[in-house]
Parts: C-alpha cells; structure tokens; sequence
C-alpha cells in the first residue's frame, strides 16, 4: 500500500521481505510501481492459488465476506474471488491508482460482479474495512510500526470462525547459480544480507515502531485466535526462466542496483552492472541458466466462535 504499508502476496521486496521499493524507504510510493506489481502478481498467483485451498480447509463455513489488506493491484484479490465463489472479495489500499488496477484486473479476470475495492491508509483505516469470515494480507504487516497492533485489529474485524492469513516471511529468492563465471562466487547472498540490514533499518524508522520477536503465530494467538499454524508455499520456475519472470527478476535486481549497490564492494558492483546490461550475454535476460526459486510462508489462525 501507499503510505506506510504494502501487499504483497503481489510483490518480492527485495528477494527477502516481499515488495518492490526500496528496503529503506518506509513510505514508498506504490503507484509508480503499479506495472511492475501486476507482473509479480501473475509470477506468484500459482502459490496464492494453492494458499487458498489450504485457507478452505480451515475455515468452519462458507466465506461470504473477504477482505484484501494491502491489496496492491488485487492479484491476490482476484485469486480469492475465484477460489471463494460465493463471495464478495474487498480490495483494500491506500493508493487509487494501484485499486483502479485491481478493478481492471477483477474484469480481465470475468469476477468484477464480486470484486470491491476500498481506500483506506493503514493502520488507520483499517476501522472502516468492516468484517468477513476471510481476511487476508501478504507483505503488508511488517510496513506498520506496531504489527501486533495491526493483527489485534485485523482478528477484531473477523467474524466468528473466519479465519486470519498473513503472508510474512519464506525464503530468498534464488535466480542464478552459485558461480556465474563473472565476479565472485555467492553475489546474492551478500546482496541478502545487505537487504537484512535495509529492511531493519527500514522498521526502525516507522511510526510507532515497537520491537517485535516476529512469532506470527505466536502473535495471532495473542490477538485471540485459535489454531495458528505456519505454511510455506514454494514457486518453483526451472531455468532457462520465461521472459515475463526475467523482466520481474531484472527489475527486481535493478532496484537493488539503484538503493544498494553503494553498500557493495567494486567487484560486486561491476558485476551486477554486468547482471543488468540488456545487452550482456551474462546479463539475466539472456542467460540459460537463471532461474526463479522462493517459497512464501503464510501464517493463519481462527477466530473462536
């Protein structure tokens, strides 16, 4: 979302933490990102659409209310209207431009008739959502200060035997081999580790930012739910990678370049130069060997009837 928050069951912030801007921007404009977030949703609607069957599976009756928090452009949106047919499914965001392209998304897609979108800034909006059986959000929580907060708020709006998902967590992303046969071998495990300290950075500086050992299960029993449980969900795509995932991980990588290549000794400067040069047969858009490896961890839990 804009403002202080993000989905992102539709972005990949950064390899590690899911979303498209910058790790030490805590209020990234979202909108400028509307293109690129609809490509990672359709690279990630695989694994939201296995998330969603293991979601029906815990819910104790039909869904007839969902809600999308940090819809970004509703790929995750779209996936539960078609997952949850009797349902209407709420879009919520606190950028127009990026819930005009949910709606747009919703009539590509054949489910406008059941798609709704909303605009509210979080943590402060989420008192007008209203409530739902389903209330799901990916990459979204750790852009608020207070994310315990955020998830007693959100188990507070679920109606009893609704189930709460947040998408928070997995493992890096993986898209090249070890040695690449430029630069030195392990490149984006350094940039891993360097988004670590970005992304910390990124938490300290937001409002009411409050230290948090980041349990999720753990915190959505404290917000009074029952039965939390943990899931990762893997998006495996072999080498050589199509070219829509190429220009997410090309992208991907370029932003790296732009906010964090400062932090990057000489040599592993010129070879990410070398990783993002369209014309460069070592570049990741022309290589055979690169790849799309991560898998998305989702934590859920019921609210007691």
């Amino acid at each position: 979302m804009s403002g202080q928050q993000h989905t992102h069951t539709d972005h990949t912030h950064s390899h590690t933490h899911g979303g498209p801007a910058h790790a030490d921007d805590a209020h990234p404009d979202w909108a400028a990102f509307g293109e690129l977030l609809e490509l990672s949703a359709d690279v990630h609607t695989p694994a939201v659409e296995q998330t969603a069957e293991w979601l029906r599976g815990l819910l104790a009756g039909p869904v007839r209310r969902a809600l999308d928090i940090g819809s970004g452009p509703g790929g995750a949106t779209c996936v539960f209207a078609r997952a949850f047919a009797d349902a209407e499914v709420v879009a919520v965001d606190g950028s127009p431009e990026l819930l005009a392209r949910a709606r747009d998304r919703a009539a590509r897609l054949g489910v406008a008739d059941r798609v709704r979108t909303h605009l509210a800034e979080l943590p402060e909006g989420l008192a007008e959502v209203g409530d739902g059986e389903l209330i799901w959000s990916s990459k979204a929580v750790h852009h608020l200060g207070d994310q315990q907060g955020a998830l007693d708020r959100l188990a507070a709006a679920l109606r009893p035997g609704g189930v709460l998902a947040v998408a928070e967590g997995g493992l890096s992303l993986r898209a090249l081999p070890r040695d690449i046969g430029i630069g030195r071998p392990g490149l984006l495990t350094r940039l891993d580790a360097i988004q670590e300290e970005a992304f910390a950075g990124m938490r300290a500086g937001l409002p009411d930012a409050k230290e948090t050992v980041e349990d999720w299960p753990a915190m959505l029993t404290a917000a009074g739910l029952t039965g939390a449980r943990s899931r990762s969900f893997l998006i495996d795509l072999p080498a050589p990678l199509d070219a829509p995932a190429r220009r997410l991980l090309h992208a991907d990588l370029t932003r790296l370049s732009d906010h964090l290549a400062d932090r990057l000794d000489a040599t592993d400067r010129a070879t990410l130069d070398r990783l993002l040069d369209p014309d460069d047969t070592a570049g990741v858009l022309h290589r055979p060997d690169v790849f799309w490896l991560s898998a998305q961890t989702v934590h859920a839990a019921v609210k007691p009837r």
